[in-house]
């Protein structure tokens, strides 16, 4: 354990704090046992070390782990958590959870053996731990790290910091708002950019490789992150593969399930659980009407990639303006609010917001007569009355 300790130190040690995600001053501390998942590429890892230097002790009662250590080939983790709690250890980070096989009893073991341990944990947006056989939904409080905003973004781009503002702000303050921040940044400029590159952190390691690497993270996803979660064959990952392409060159849509079935070569029943395999793994956004429930069988009304990065790497011919619009609007708000389809309109929020997304001459036409409704537009930099800009909802975490 004293060369992991070590590890851990150094690691710790090493990375910087100048720049940190929104996620961090939101998880409580206070709970024993913290699950963050989030895709392949947004920085769960770096998030994990960030807290431990930041509100964790520095010396031997902290220690971070990543679950595919060498390790663990012949050492198992509750063993370690034994060891580490018998040497008055207090904090106990794993990272990458789900590859570590039978991670859920063990965790959940380690949990009720050692209550003076606390556990955080990071795990592919794959995971389904509140299904897991041992049931930690009772004993884990769980985060999802999102994809970087566009507010994040200038914080690594330019190092402009701008606090996150409230959608009810920016509904009801939106031409102040804008204005602030319009004295600070080219905000269309930067956006353009954003829309391109810039959506996971690993943009800034290597710009001129990007797409590169980002569909190289796609194929890691696909082929070894699903598989370790979920019992499925390479064949099916292929078809999977082909599923993936095919939404790309499509979206934003509403399925055709046989059409899909066909050109996919996937039962109806395999094909919507591949779907929402995708969903989870942030690959794609399934969208609802708003009257309508959702299960693991329902046919989405809508299909968007996830983030208009995605859009560009896998299909740069089909990055009209119009699906990268209504992607960046889909993506910002998804996962925190309830995101819907309308009779009228392109989106509904809580069910209580309708929102049509379009350019700077886009009108009021589909919007007409309705309550709390808003015109979103492109390539402008401000707004007035129920015009709001579409960048601005980048600033929402």
């Amino acid at each position: 354990m004293d060369v992991l300790l070590l590890k851990s130190i150094k690691k710790i040690k090493n990375v910087s704090v100048s720049i940190t995600r929104y996620l961090l001053s939101e998880i409580n501390r206070n709970n024993r046992l913290i699950v963050i998942k989030g895709a392949r590429g947004v920085g769960k890892t770096t998030l994990l070390l960030q807290y431990a230097k930041l509100f964790l002790p520095e010396n031997n009662k902290t220690l971070y782990v990543s679950l595919d250590d060498l390790f663990f080939n012949n050492n198992t983790l509750y063993s370690l958590a034994e060891q580490f709690e018998k040497n008055n250890g207090q904090f106990l980070l794993l990272d990458e959870v789900h590859k570590y096989p039978d991670w859920s009893r063990e965790i959940k073991l380690i949990y009720d053996d050692f209550p003076n341990l606390k556990i955080i944990v990071t795990s592919s947006s794959i995971l389904e731990i509140y299904k897991s056989e041992s049931d930690l939904s009772r004993r884990a409080i769980s985060y999802t790290l999102k994809e970087l905003s566009f507010r994040e973004y200038l914080q690594f781009e330019n190092e402009i910091s701008i606090d996150k503002i409230e959608l009810d702000d920016i509904i009801a303050n939106h031409v102040e708002i804008a204005f602030s921040i319009t004295q600070k940044i080219k905000p269309i400029y930067e956006f353009n950019n954003y829309l391109k590159k810039g959506i996971y952190p690993y943009y800034w390691e290597d710009k001129e490789d990007y797409y590169s690497k980002l569909l190289q993270t796609i194929n890691l996803i696909l082929e070894i992150d699903l598989p370790a979660i979920e019992n499925i064959d390479y064949n099916h990952i292929v078809k999977i593969k082909r599923l993936l392409f095919a939404i790309s060159t499509s979206v934003p849509f509403t399925p055709n399930i046989s059409k899909l079935s066909e050109k996919t070569e996937m039962s109806r029943q395999s094909l919507i659980r591949a779907l929402h395999y995708l969903e989870r793994a942030r690959l794609i956004i399934m969208l609802q009407k708003n009257n309508k429930g959702i299960s693991i069988l329902s046919k989405p009304e809508k299909i968007y990639m996830n983030n208009s990065n995605l859009l560009y790497a896998l299909s740069e011919k089909n990055a009209n303006v119009g699906n990268i619009r209504e992607t960046f609007f889909a993506n910002q708000l998804i996962d925190l609010f309830k995101v819907n389809i309308p009779d009228k309109g392109d989106f509904i929020i809580n069910d209580t917001y309708l929102f049509e997304i379009g350019g700077k001459n886009k009108g009021q036409k589909q919007i007409k007569d309705i309550e709390n409704a808003f015109i979103v537009k492109d390539d402008i930099e401000n707004g007035i009355n129920n015009i709001i800009p579409l960048w601005l909802f980048g600033f929402l975490y």
